[in-house]
Order: C-alpha cells, then structure tokens, then sequence
C-alpha cells in the first residue's frame, strides 16, 4: 500500500532523481539519451519457460507476448535453434497500437535440446535486437530499458531454463 498526499501536474519532463537516473540511457559514444520515453519493440516467450517441463514429444504451443511504444506489433518470428532460422508466429486478435499482443507458434519438438527464441516487429519496422547489437547500439548500463531478445534452453529432459546469450 502506497499513500498519496499529492499529486502535482507538470508539462516538461520531471529532473527528479529516479527520472534523470532511471531514465537516462548512457550510449557507447559517451553522451546519454535523456528521458527515455518510448518503449522499443519487445517480445517475451511465456511458454514453455522455467520451471515448465515438457512431458512428451511431439507438437508444443510456444506462446509469449509482445509490445512496442511506437505502434502495432507487425510480426513476431519464433526461433527454436537459437536463432539459425526463424518462422512467423500468429498473432492473436485483436493487435492493437502500443498495446501487449498475444502470440502462438505450434512446434514439433523431437525431444533434442533446443533453444527457444522470441524476435518482434514493430509497424515502423523496428525489429527487437540481439544483445550484442543492442549493447553496440546502446552501450552498458541501460538496465531498464532492455529490450534484446531472451533464449530458453529445452532439455533432452524436457526441462526448460533461461539461457543468456549475446
């Protein structure tokens, strides 16, 4: 539970502490984006993810969710080899301007290891990063603004685990 005492209406961007240190983003070439208001596209895998296990072989429904601060999600491509190859994902109804969309890609899994991976687009052709071209485009120290796309490694098991990769 959180208490207001008051609310102040200001029309300029607010130089308060969290804002200028939570919301500046340090860039490689040593200057900083100030006020980092846009959400860049993302996308996020939500199944199957830890602790999920995958019981048998055979058709698996990947599922995750997508946004953008810019517009509609155009597209979201599933990887399921770490990103070697990528296949369309359908994208459930209704798809709406700066809003979460579902996604949903059916896939045949034969019971090898395999890394999952998410990639959104966005309407304005934004297409979400790996890390290494995000920390080339934005450098380190920009934690929360991250917007690279996230891998998870399915198990010989069945089980499933965030796996971080460049």
């Amino acid at each position: 539970v959180k208490w207001l005492r008051r609310i102040k209406v200001i029309d300029q961007p607010n130089m308060s502490r969290d804002e200028t240190s939570k919301y500046t983003d340090p860039l490689p070439n040593g200057t900083a984006r100030q006020f980092s208001f846009v959400m860049d596209v993302k996308s996020t895998i939500t199944h199957p993810t830890s602790p999920a296990r995958i019981t048998e072989r055979g058709w698996v429904p990947i599922s995750g969710i997508a946004w953008s601060g810019r517009g509609r999600i155009a597209r979201v491509d599933v990887s399921t080899d770490g990103g070697a190859t990528w296949t369309a994902a359908e994208l459930q109804e209704p798809v709406l301007s700066k809003a979460h969309t579902r996604f949903r890609l059916l896939w045949n899994w034969n019971g090898d290891a395999a890394t999952l991976m998410s990639r959104a687009v966005d309407e304005t052709g934004d297409v979400q990063p790996t890390l290494a071209v995000f920390r080339a485009t934005r450098g380190r120290g920009t934690d929360f603004h991250f917007n690279h796309i996230r891998s998870w490694a399915v198990h010989p098991d069945g089980s499933v685990t965030y796996e971080a990769r460049a």
